[in-house]
Protein backbone atom coordinates (compact mmCIF):
# COMPACT_ATOMS: atom_id res chain seq x y z
CA UNK A 1 0.00 0.00 0.00
CA UNK A 2 1.25 3.18 -1.32
CA UNK A 3 1.65 5.73 1.89
CA UNK A 4 2.03 8.86 -0.03
CA UNK A 5 -0.65 11.30 0.52
CA UNK A 6 -1.76 14.81 2.29
CA UNK A 7 -0.82 14.94 6.08
CA UNK A 8 -4.01 15.65 8.09
CA UNK A 9 -7.52 14.71 7.90
CA UNK A 10 -9.65 12.70 5.09
CA UNK A 11 -12.08 9.75 4.94
CA UNK A 12 -12.50 6.50 3.33
CA UNK A 13 -15.41 6.07 1.73
CA UNK A 14 -16.59 2.94 -0.61
CA UNK A 15 -14.86 3.55 -4.01
CA UNK A 16 -17.85 2.46 -5.87
CA UNK A 17 -16.40 2.46 -9.31
CA UNK A 18 -19.06 0.37 -11.18
CA UNK A 19 -18.50 1.86 -14.19
CA UNK A 20 -14.65 0.86 -13.97
CA UNK A 21 -14.70 -1.57 -16.89
CA UNK A 22 -17.22 0.75 -19.36
CA UNK A 23 -15.11 1.42 -22.05
CA UNK A 24 -15.82 5.19 -23.89
CA UNK A 25 -18.93 5.51 -26.04
CA UNK A 26 -19.40 8.42 -28.22
CA UNK A 27 -22.49 9.91 -27.86
CA UNK A 28 -24.50 10.62 -31.16
CA UNK A 29 -25.60 14.59 -31.84
CA UNK A 30 -29.03 15.95 -30.45
CA UNK A 31 -31.04 17.84 -33.19
CA UNK A 32 -30.60 20.60 -30.90
CA UNK A 33 -27.74 22.14 -28.66
CA UNK A 34 -27.75 24.81 -25.87
CA UNK A 35 -24.12 26.22 -25.50
CA UNK A 36 -23.40 27.99 -22.12
CA UNK A 37 -21.78 31.53 -21.69
CA UNK A 38 -21.05 30.40 -18.51
CA UNK A 39 -18.93 27.21 -18.43
CA UNK A 40 -15.74 28.24 -17.44
CA UNK A 41 -14.24 30.08 -14.15
CA UNK A 42 -14.29 33.98 -14.61
CA UNK A 43 -16.49 36.29 -16.39
CA UNK A 44 -19.21 35.03 -18.79
CA UNK A 45 -17.52 34.81 -22.82
CA UNK A 46 -19.53 36.95 -24.94
CA UNK A 47 -21.13 35.52 -27.93
CA UNK A 48 -20.26 36.81 -31.54
CA UNK A 49 -22.56 34.83 -33.64
CA UNK A 50 -26.43 36.36 -34.15
CA UNK A 51 -29.53 34.23 -34.50
CA UNK A 52 -29.94 32.72 -38.03
CA UNK A 53 -26.19 32.66 -38.58
CA UNK A 54 -24.65 29.20 -39.92
CA UNK A 55 -21.93 27.38 -37.92
CA UNK A 56 -19.53 24.73 -38.31
CA UNK A 57 -18.27 22.67 -35.57
CA UNK A 58 -15.10 24.02 -33.91
CA UNK A 59 -16.00 27.61 -35.05
CA UNK A 60 -15.93 30.36 -32.57
CA UNK A 61 -18.97 31.39 -31.25
CA UNK A 62 -18.15 33.24 -27.87
CA UNK A 63 -14.87 35.34 -26.80
CA UNK A 64 -13.35 35.81 -23.15
CA UNK A 65 -15.66 38.36 -21.57
CA UNK A 66 -12.71 39.44 -19.09
CA UNK A 67 -8.57 38.35 -18.23
CA UNK A 68 -9.97 35.51 -16.40
CA UNK A 69 -12.32 33.96 -18.79
CA UNK A 70 -12.10 31.26 -21.84
CA UNK A 71 -13.33 31.38 -25.54
CA UNK A 72 -16.39 28.75 -26.49
CA UNK A 73 -17.02 27.04 -29.76
CA UNK A 74 -19.70 25.27 -31.95
CA UNK A 75 -20.10 21.62 -30.96
CA UNK A 76 -21.65 20.83 -33.89
CA UNK A 77 -22.59 22.22 -37.53
CA UNK A 78 -25.99 24.01 -37.68
CA UNK A 79 -27.83 27.34 -37.91
CA UNK A 80 -28.10 29.55 -34.56
CA UNK A 81 -31.82 29.52 -33.36
CA UNK A 82 -31.75 31.71 -30.41
CA UNK A 83 -29.15 33.52 -27.90
CA UNK A 84 -30.53 34.19 -24.83
CA UNK A 85 -31.31 32.70 -20.74
CA UNK A 86 -31.74 29.33 -20.66
CA UNK A 87 -31.66 27.45 -16.66
CA UNK A 88 -28.55 25.77 -15.99
CA UNK A 89 -28.41 22.73 -13.88
CA UNK A 90 -29.17 24.89 -10.73
CA UNK A 91 -32.28 26.44 -12.21
CA UNK A 92 -30.15 29.65 -12.47
CA UNK A 93 -30.91 31.71 -15.92
CA UNK A 94 -27.30 31.48 -17.99
CA UNK A 95 -27.06 33.14 -21.46
CA UNK A 96 -26.62 30.14 -24.29
CA UNK A 97 -26.64 29.88 -27.64
CA UNK A 98 -29.03 27.59 -29.00
CA UNK A 99 -27.89 25.74 -31.99
CA UNK A 100 -30.40 23.46 -34.54
CA UNK A 101 -28.06 20.44 -35.55
CA UNK A 102 -27.43 20.11 -39.50
CA UNK A 103 -24.22 18.16 -39.62
CA UNK A 104 -20.58 18.02 -38.19
CA UNK A 105 -18.72 19.93 -40.79
CA UNK A 106 -16.06 21.07 -38.84
CA UNK A 107 -13.99 24.06 -39.67
CA UNK A 108 -10.60 23.88 -41.24
CA UNK A 109 -7.84 22.95 -39.51
CA UNK A 110 -8.60 20.08 -37.43
CA UNK A 111 -6.69 17.23 -37.57
CA UNK A 112 -9.25 14.38 -36.14
CA UNK A 113 -7.20 11.45 -37.15
CA UNK A 114 -6.03 9.40 -33.80
CA UNK A 115 -2.68 9.69 -35.34
CA UNK A 116 0.26 10.97 -32.41
CA UNK A 117 2.20 13.77 -32.67
CA UNK A 118 4.82 14.22 -30.09
CA UNK A 119 6.88 16.53 -31.48
CA UNK A 120 6.30 19.82 -29.18
CA UNK A 121 6.06 23.54 -30.60
CA UNK A 122 9.32 25.27 -29.85
CA UNK A 123 8.21 29.08 -28.88
CA UNK A 124 6.25 28.80 -25.50
CA UNK A 125 4.00 31.76 -26.07
CA UNK A 126 2.58 30.08 -29.62
CA UNK A 127 1.49 27.01 -27.54
CA UNK A 128 0.22 29.71 -24.62
CA UNK A 129 -2.01 31.52 -27.41
CA UNK A 130 -2.86 28.03 -28.87
CA UNK A 131 -4.41 26.55 -25.87
CA UNK A 132 -6.41 29.92 -25.41
CA UNK A 133 -7.70 29.95 -28.74
CA UNK A 134 -9.16 26.59 -28.39
CA UNK A 135 -10.86 27.58 -25.23
CA UNK A 136 -8.99 24.99 -22.99
CA UNK A 137 -10.11 25.34 -19.38
CA UNK A 138 -9.80 22.85 -16.43
CA UNK A 139 -10.95 19.95 -16.50
CA UNK A 140 -11.07 18.81 -12.76
CA UNK A 141 -14.15 20.74 -11.52
CA UNK A 142 -12.71 24.20 -11.10
CA UNK A 143 -12.83 24.81 -14.78
CA UNK A 144 -10.18 27.80 -14.51
CA UNK A 145 -8.61 28.74 -17.73
CA UNK A 146 -5.72 26.53 -18.59
CA UNK A 147 -3.56 29.51 -20.81
CA UNK A 148 -3.81 31.73 -17.40
CA UNK A 149 -2.64 29.16 -15.05
CA UNK A 150 0.17 27.96 -17.32
CA UNK A 151 1.42 31.76 -17.52
CA UNK A 152 2.50 32.82 -13.92
CA UNK A 153 2.94 36.20 -12.76
CA UNK A 154 6.68 37.38 -13.33
CA UNK A 155 8.60 37.08 -9.91
CA UNK A 156 6.63 33.13 -9.66
CA UNK A 157 8.38 30.00 -10.70
CA UNK A 158 7.01 26.65 -11.39
CA UNK A 159 8.60 24.10 -9.56
CA UNK A 160 6.65 21.44 -10.06
CA UNK A 161 3.37 20.53 -12.30
CA UNK A 162 1.24 17.60 -10.88
CA UNK A 163 -1.58 16.14 -13.26
CA UNK A 164 -4.45 15.19 -11.12
CA UNK A 165 -5.40 11.30 -11.63
CA UNK A 166 -6.59 10.41 -8.51
CA UNK A 167 -10.15 10.55 -9.26
CA UNK A 168 -11.01 10.45 -5.36
CA UNK A 169 -14.78 10.92 -5.83
CA UNK A 170 -16.59 7.65 -5.64
CA UNK A 171 -18.77 6.90 -8.16
CA UNK A 172 -16.75 8.69 -10.96
CA UNK A 173 -14.40 6.43 -13.49
CA UNK A 174 -14.34 8.99 -16.89
CA UNK A 175 -10.31 10.06 -15.53
CA UNK A 176 -9.38 6.53 -14.94
CA UNK A 177 -10.93 5.76 -18.58
CA UNK A 178 -9.26 7.97 -20.56
CA UNK A 179 -6.10 7.45 -18.97
CA UNK A 180 -6.70 3.88 -20.34
CA UNK A 181 -7.70 4.71 -23.20
CA UNK A 182 -5.87 8.35 -24.19
CA UNK A 183 -2.56 7.48 -22.42
CA UNK A 184 -0.18 8.76 -24.30
CA UNK A 185 -1.79 11.68 -25.51
CA UNK A 186 -2.26 12.32 -21.57
CA UNK A 187 1.51 11.97 -21.48
CA UNK A 188 1.87 14.49 -24.63
CA UNK A 189 0.11 16.84 -23.06
CA UNK A 190 1.62 16.98 -19.55
CA UNK A 191 4.93 17.37 -21.80
CA UNK A 192 3.51 20.07 -23.62
CA UNK A 193 2.96 22.06 -20.36
CA UNK A 194 6.17 20.82 -18.78
CA UNK A 195 7.71 22.59 -21.80
CA UNK A 196 5.25 25.77 -21.11
CA UNK A 197 6.55 26.13 -17.58
CA UNK A 198 9.86 25.84 -18.17
CA UNK A 199 10.95 22.36 -17.60
CA UNK A 200 9.75 21.63 -14.06
CA UNK A 201 9.77 18.20 -12.50
CA UNK A 202 6.41 16.77 -13.59
CA UNK A 203 4.64 13.67 -11.77
CA UNK A 204 1.36 12.11 -12.77
CA UNK A 205 -0.48 11.45 -9.20
CA UNK A 206 -2.63 7.75 -8.68
CA UNK A 207 -4.52 6.49 -6.27
CA UNK A 208 -3.17 3.14 -5.41
CA UNK A 209 -7.25 1.73 -5.99
CA UNK A 210 -6.54 2.30 -10.13
CA UNK A 211 -3.70 -0.52 -10.86
CA UNK A 212 -4.40 -0.33 -14.48
CA UNK A 213 -4.07 2.60 -14.72
CA UNK A 214 -0.87 3.52 -13.36
CA UNK A 215 0.50 0.83 -15.24
CA UNK A 216 -0.98 1.99 -18.33
CA UNK A 217 0.83 5.39 -17.33
CA UNK A 218 4.03 3.97 -16.48
CA UNK A 219 4.23 2.10 -19.79
CA UNK A 220 3.12 5.24 -21.74
CA UNK A 221 6.28 7.08 -20.04
CA UNK A 222 9.01 4.89 -20.70
CA UNK A 223 7.89 4.80 -24.26
CA UNK A 224 7.70 8.78 -25.28
CA UNK A 225 11.09 10.59 -24.86
CA UNK A 226 9.84 12.96 -21.57
CA UNK A 227 11.53 12.79 -18.25
CA UNK A 228 7.75 12.30 -16.63
CA UNK A 229 6.52 10.76 -13.32
CA UNK A 230 4.17 8.34 -12.39
CA UNK A 231 3.37 8.47 -8.52
CA UNK A 232 1.21 5.78 -6.83
CA UNK A 233 -0.93 7.58 -3.84
CA UNK A 234 -2.86 6.48 -0.80
CA UNK A 235 -6.52 6.05 -1.43
CA UNK A 236 -7.93 8.76 0.82
CA UNK A 237 -10.42 11.22 -0.08
CA UNK A 238 -10.15 14.19 -0.90
CA UNK A 239 -6.46 12.92 -2.52
CA UNK A 240 -7.71 14.93 -5.91
CA UNK A 241 -7.96 18.27 -4.05
CA UNK A 242 -5.13 20.71 -5.08
CA UNK A 243 -3.57 21.51 -1.87
CA UNK A 244 -3.76 17.79 -0.42
CA UNK A 245 -1.93 17.19 -3.93
CA UNK A 246 0.64 19.38 -3.28
CA UNK A 247 1.13 18.11 0.49
CA UNK A 248 0.75 14.74 -0.48
CA UNK A 249 3.90 15.18 -4.04
CA UNK A 250 6.01 18.41 -2.65
CA UNK A 251 5.75 17.79 1.21
CA UNK A 252 4.82 21.83 1.11
CA UNK A 253 1.56 23.47 2.50
CA UNK A 254 -0.41 26.59 0.42
CA UNK A 255 -0.76 29.17 3.21
CA UNK A 256 -4.29 30.57 4.00
CA UNK A 257 -5.46 32.74 0.95
CA UNK A 258 -2.12 31.66 -1.44
CA UNK A 259 -2.32 30.22 -4.50
CA UNK A 260 -0.18 26.58 -5.65
CA UNK A 261 1.73 28.84 -7.61
CA UNK A 262 3.24 30.26 -4.12
CA UNK A 263 4.54 27.12 -3.25
CA UNK A 264 6.04 26.13 -6.72
CA UNK A 265 3.01 23.99 -7.83
CA UNK A 266 1.20 23.81 -10.91
CA UNK A 267 -1.34 21.34 -10.59
CA UNK A 268 -4.13 20.11 -13.61
CA UNK A 269 -6.41 17.37 -14.18
CA UNK A 270 -5.38 14.29 -16.79
CA UNK A 271 -8.05 15.54 -18.96
CA UNK A 272 -6.82 18.94 -18.86
CA UNK A 273 -3.95 17.83 -20.10
CA UNK A 274 -5.67 15.21 -23.14
CA UNK A 275 -7.61 18.46 -24.03
CA UNK A 276 -4.07 20.65 -24.13
CA UNK A 277 -2.87 17.77 -26.46
CA UNK A 278 -5.57 17.87 -28.54
CA UNK A 279 -5.32 21.60 -28.77
CA UNK A 280 -1.84 22.21 -29.51
CA UNK A 281 -0.93 18.83 -31.32
CA UNK A 282 -4.47 18.66 -33.27
CA UNK A 283 -5.71 22.38 -33.36
CA UNK A 284 -8.83 20.92 -31.80
CA UNK A 285 -10.97 23.28 -29.73
CA UNK A 286 -12.23 22.22 -26.05
CA UNK A 287 -15.39 20.90 -26.88
CA UNK A 288 -15.65 17.51 -25.96
CA UNK A 289 -15.40 15.72 -22.80
CA UNK A 290 -15.76 12.43 -20.85
CA UNK A 291 -19.02 11.85 -18.54
CA UNK A 292 -20.01 9.06 -16.40
CA UNK A 293 -23.37 7.41 -15.94
CA UNK A 294 -23.56 5.51 -12.72
CA UNK A 295 -25.05 5.25 -9.37
CA UNK A 296 -26.04 2.49 -6.80
CA UNK A 297 -30.02 2.09 -8.54
CA UNK A 298 -28.55 1.32 -11.79
CA UNK A 299 -28.05 -2.67 -12.93
CA UNK A 300 -24.24 -2.88 -14.42
CA UNK A 301 -25.39 -2.90 -18.45
CA UNK A 302 -26.54 0.46 -17.82
CA UNK A 303 -23.64 2.02 -16.24
CA UNK A 304 -21.44 4.15 -18.89
CA UNK A 305 -18.65 6.22 -19.79
CA UNK A 306 -19.65 8.92 -22.26
CA UNK A 307 -17.43 11.00 -24.62
CA UNK A 308 -19.91 14.20 -25.13
CA UNK A 309 -20.09 17.67 -27.14
CA UNK A 310 -20.70 20.53 -25.19
CA UNK A 311 -24.23 21.69 -24.71
CA UNK A 312 -26.13 18.37 -24.78
CA UNK A 313 -29.06 18.37 -22.66
CA UNK A 314 -28.45 16.21 -19.52
CA UNK A 315 -32.30 14.64 -20.60
CA UNK A 316 -30.80 13.60 -23.70
CA UNK A 317 -28.01 11.15 -22.23
CA UNK A 318 -30.06 10.03 -19.41
CA UNK A 319 -32.80 8.84 -22.30
CA UNK A 320 -30.16 7.70 -24.51
CA UNK A 321 -29.17 5.81 -21.69
CA UNK A 322 -32.12 3.41 -20.73
CA UNK A 323 -33.98 6.78 -18.61
CA UNK A 324 -34.14 7.66 -15.31
CA UNK A 325 -34.31 4.51 -12.77
CA UNK A 326 -37.37 4.28 -10.88
CA UNK A 327 -34.95 3.92 -7.81
CA UNK A 328 -33.48 7.22 -8.09
CA UNK A 329 -34.36 9.86 -5.62
CA UNK A 330 -31.61 12.36 -6.23
CA UNK A 331 -29.58 12.96 -9.39
CA UNK A 332 -26.26 14.87 -9.04
CA UNK A 333 -23.54 16.48 -11.25
CA UNK A 334 -20.37 15.26 -9.73
CA UNK A 335 -19.80 12.82 -7.30
CA UNK A 336 -21.50 12.17 -4.05
CA UNK A 337 -19.27 14.23 -1.91
CA UNK A 338 -18.94 17.72 -3.86
CA UNK A 339 -21.31 16.98 -6.55
CA UNK A 340 -24.33 19.58 -7.09
CA UNK A 341 -27.77 18.47 -7.47
CA UNK A 342 -29.42 18.68 -10.62
CA UNK A 343 -32.37 20.54 -10.33
CA UNK A 344 -32.86 20.91 -13.82
CA UNK A 345 -32.52 17.66 -16.06
CA UNK A 346 -32.78 19.66 -19.10
CA UNK A 347 -29.48 21.87 -18.69
CA UNK A 348 -26.67 21.27 -21.10
CA UNK A 349 -23.36 19.93 -20.17
CA UNK A 350 -20.63 22.34 -20.12
CA UNK A 351 -16.53 21.99 -20.50
CA UNK A 352 -16.25 20.69 -16.76
CA UNK A 353 -19.42 18.24 -16.66
CA UNK A 354 -18.08 14.45 -15.21
CA UNK A 355 -21.63 12.92 -14.58
CA UNK A 356 -24.93 11.98 -13.66
CA UNK A 357 -25.27 10.11 -10.93
CA UNK A 358 -28.39 8.72 -9.61
CA UNK A 359 -28.50 7.55 -6.34
CA UNK A 360 -31.20 6.03 -4.44
CA UNK A 361 -32.72 7.21 -1.23
CA UNK A 362 -31.85 4.66 1.51
CA UNK A 363 -27.86 6.67 0.61
CA UNK A 364 -29.08 10.47 0.38
CA UNK A 365 -31.61 10.38 3.32
CA UNK A 366 -30.31 12.90 6.30
CA UNK A 367 -30.32 11.46 9.72
CA UNK A 368 -32.15 13.52 11.89
CA UNK A 369 -29.81 16.24 13.53
CA UNK A 370 -29.13 15.70 17.23
CA UNK A 371 -27.14 18.17 20.00
CA UNK A 372 -23.55 18.47 18.97
CA UNK A 373 -21.72 15.82 20.96
CA UNK A 374 -18.12 17.79 21.05
CA UNK A 375 -16.72 14.31 19.62
CA UNK A 376 -13.79 15.84 17.37
CA UNK A 377 -14.43 13.61 14.73
CA UNK A 378 -15.06 16.62 12.04
CA UNK A 379 -11.90 18.08 13.12
CA UNK A 380 -10.05 15.01 12.73
CA UNK A 381 -11.37 14.63 9.28
CA UNK A 382 -10.90 17.82 7.94
CA UNK A 383 -8.38 18.02 5.50
CA UNK A 384 -7.48 21.78 6.08
CA UNK A 385 -7.16 21.98 9.95
CA UNK A 386 -10.37 23.85 10.13
CA UNK A 387 -12.38 23.10 13.23
CA UNK A 388 -16.27 22.32 11.50
CA UNK A 389 -18.12 22.59 14.78
CA UNK A 390 -16.77 25.39 15.62
CA UNK A 391 -17.65 27.23 12.53
CA UNK A 392 -21.14 26.18 12.75
CA UNK A 393 -21.62 27.47 16.06
CA UNK A 394 -19.90 30.75 14.54
CA UNK A 395 -21.86 30.40 11.35
CA UNK A 396 -25.35 30.34 13.54
CA UNK A 397 -24.09 33.43 15.93
CA UNK A 398 -23.53 35.75 12.60
CA UNK A 399 -19.79 36.41 14.14
CA UNK A 400 -18.82 37.11 10.58
CA UNK A 401 -15.41 38.39 12.19
CA UNK A 402 -14.46 35.43 14.37
CA UNK A 403 -15.15 33.22 11.03
CA UNK A 404 -12.85 35.08 8.93
CA UNK A 405 -9.95 34.32 12.05
CA UNK A 406 -10.96 30.83 12.47
CA UNK A 407 -10.12 30.36 8.43
CA UNK A 408 -13.50 29.52 7.26
CA UNK A 409 -12.78 30.70 4.05
CA UNK A 410 -10.38 27.80 3.66
CA UNK A 411 -12.82 25.29 3.44
CA UNK A 412 -12.53 23.52 0.26
CA UNK A 413 -16.05 22.22 0.60
CA UNK A 414 -14.97 18.25 0.28
CA UNK A 415 -17.82 17.30 3.02
CA UNK A 416 -15.59 14.95 4.95
CA UNK A 417 -17.06 16.96 8.04
CA UNK A 418 -20.23 15.97 7.25
CA UNK A 419 -19.69 12.31 6.35
CA UNK A 420 -18.08 11.79 9.71
CA UNK A 421 -20.69 13.49 11.80
CA UNK A 422 -22.33 11.13 14.23
CA UNK A 423 -25.09 14.03 14.72
CA UNK A 424 -25.96 14.09 11.19
CA UNK A 425 -25.31 17.92 11.78
CA UNK A 426 -25.28 19.85 7.89
CA UNK A 427 -21.91 20.61 8.63
CA UNK A 428 -20.88 21.41 5.18
CA UNK A 429 -24.20 23.26 4.32
CA UNK A 430 -23.24 25.27 7.25
CA UNK A 431 -19.62 25.71 6.59
CA UNK A 432 -20.28 26.35 3.11
CA UNK A 433 -22.28 29.41 3.96
CA UNK A 434 -19.70 30.78 6.40
CA UNK A 435 -17.13 30.43 3.40
CA UNK A 436 -19.57 32.75 1.72
CA UNK A 437 -19.89 34.97 4.84
CA UNK A 438 -16.23 35.66 5.12
CA UNK A 439 -15.18 35.76 1.41
CA UNK A 440 -17.71 38.32 1.17
CA UNK A 441 -16.02 40.30 4.19
CA UNK A 442 -12.81 39.78 2.68
CA UNK A 443 -13.93 41.30 -1.16
CA UNK A 444 -15.85 44.31 0.83
CA UNK A 445 -12.63 45.56 2.48
CA UNK A 446 -10.36 45.13 -0.89
CA UNK A 447 -13.13 47.16 -3.02
CA UNK A 448 -12.71 49.98 -0.16
CA UNK A 449 -8.95 49.51 -0.04
CA UNK A 450 -8.53 49.80 -3.67
CA UNK A 451 -11.24 52.74 -3.70
CA UNK A 452 -9.11 54.29 -1.10
CA UNK A 453 -6.13 53.96 -3.01
CA UNK A 454 -7.69 55.30 -6.58
CA UNK A 455 -9.32 58.65 -4.45
CA UNK A 456 -5.56 59.67 -3.21
CA UNK A 457 -4.27 59.56 -6.99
Amino acid sequence: MSKITFAIGGVHPDDAKLSRNCAIEVLPLPQTMYVSMAQHLGAPAKPIVAVGDKVKTGQVIAEPGGFISAFVHSPASGTVKSIGPRKDLAGNPVTHIEIAVEGDEWVEGVDLSDTLVTEIPEERQAILDKIKACGVVGLGGATFPTHVKLNPAPGSVAECLILNGAECEPYLTSDFRIMLERTKEIVVGAAIMQKVLGGCRTVIGIEENKPEAIEAMRKAVAELPYKIEVLPLKKKYPQGGEKQLIQAVMHREVGSGGLPISVGAVVQNVATSLAVYEAVQKNKPLITNTLTVTGNCLPVEKQHNYLFRIGIPLSYIAEYAGGVPEGAAKLISGGPMMGRAIANLDAATVKGSSSILYLSEASTKRGQESLCIRCGRCTDACPMGLEPYLLNRLYKAGDVAALEANAAQDCIECGCCLYSCPAYIPLLDRVRQAKGMAMAAIRARAAAAKAAAEAKK
